[in-house]
């Protein structure tokens, strides 16, 4: 037992066996236990938010919380491991209030444990945010469906410039109030350096007031066409009928001509039917008759379309179809073009009529 003691009181770069092993001990127990004690600490906020929304399972939330508080409980440990042990005297460093060594190990300490504390807060931010969001799902409005997502990034960069703030005075001990009314002054400067990005923050919030789309949405802007899928702060995205992604700036959503194709009751189709000038007449009135028979019984065409002969070509006999499909989805009305479009050529097969293309005759007189 005495030779214990005496391994135990012997005393290595400044400090005992004894210190050394509470400090392994210490931090042998934050680094074994840190994941069950950062489930622990997840369940009892679940349970907070669970009387919110039942739709939220505690698998999600775990997910969204589970590293930052086991980051946070892990330093928490460290701290009170690493609070065993003393810098030994013979360095001779000087005070936390002097610049060296002892204040650069207390202030990025200081700077992890504010850090991870923020991250659980932005994550808390999604955790709120994916709740309202499972709520509004359920509302027959999709405004809210746009207007929460904008809502959360807006909350979230809230958090993150507190947490900035927090930093600078409680680490740097820097005076936020003079730093704020600096940055007052600074404004300016960075505003103009940053007008683009400015000009699509205002467009984000134009986007918020006027509402021309929201999310799930199929629009057309400039040459881009696709269903919205995010609004951003600086941009909007969009996911295209070949399923690919565009990212386009909010300045130009709300300074070009936008089409919201899914506020659309009806669709339009309209174009140009091309025969050759050796069909007869009767054959045209035959086809005339049959498209405007086609049209009229097909059951998402409306009644007001036009089949006409139109005009005599230069290298053609013209028939202009105009007509309505009776459709908001765009998928739909190409499959009803599609149809109507087989039907038109089977009727041109079976009156024996072609169709014209651009070509030169040339007539060589005896």
């Amino acid at each position: 037992m005495e030779e214990l003691n005496k391994i135990l009181v012997y005393v290595f770069i400044g400090n005992t066996i004894y210190q050394y092993c509470w400090f392994a001990l210490i931090l042998l127990i934050g680094v074994v236990f840190k994941k069950m004690f950062s489930k622990f600490s997840s369940k009892l906020l679940y349970k907070l938010f669970k009387k919110y929304s039942s739709d939220i399972q505690i698998e999600k939330f775990l997910e969204y919380l589970h590293k930052p508080t086991a980051l946070f409980i892990l330093l928490v440990f460290i701290y009170v491991a690493v609070s065993q042990l003393n810098y030994p005297e013979s360095w001779k460093l000087a005070p936390d209030s002097v610049f060296g060594l002892k204040m650069i190990v207390e202030k990025l300490f200081l700077t992890l444990v504010i850090s991870s504390m923020l991250w659980i807060c932005i994550r808390i931010v999604d955790v709120f945010g994916f709740i309202l969001l499972k709520r509004a799902e359920k509302t027959i409005t999709k405004s809210d469906n746009h207007i929460l997502p904008f809502m959360i990034e807006i909350l979230k960069i809230v958090v993150i410039i507190i947490g900035v703030f927090v930093i600078l005075g409680t680490v740097f001990n820097l005076n936020v109030g003079s730093l704020i009314a600096g940055l007052g002054i600074g404004g300016l400067a960075v505003a103009l350096a940053a007008k683009e990005t400015l000009e699509n923050l205002i467009g984000s919030f134009t986007i918020f007031l006027d509402k021309p789309f929201t999310v799930g949405d199929l629009v057309k802007v400039g040459d881009a066409m696709g269903t919205i899928e995010k609004i951003g702060f600086r941009s909007t995205r969009l996911r295209t009928l070949e399923q690919s992604c565009i990212t386009v700036p909010n300045k130009k959503m709300v300074d070009a001509e936008l089409y919201n194709l899914s506020l659309m009751t009806k669709q339009k189709v309209k174009f140009k039917l091309s025969l050759r000038y050796d069909t007869k007449a009767e054959q045209i009135n035959i086809v005339l008759e049959k498209i405007r028979l086609l049209l009229e019984n097909h059951p998402l065409c409306c009644k007001d379309y036009v089949v006409r002969f139109s005009n005599l070509g230069t290298n053609a006999i013209e028939i202009t179809i105009m007509y309505f499909v009776d459709t908001p989805d765009y998928y739909k009305y190409m499959q009803v073009r599609e149809e109507i479009n087989f039907s038109i050529i089977e009727i041109i097969n079976l009156q024996k009529v072609a169709f014209a293309y651009n070509s030169t005759s040339v007539y060589i007189e005896k």
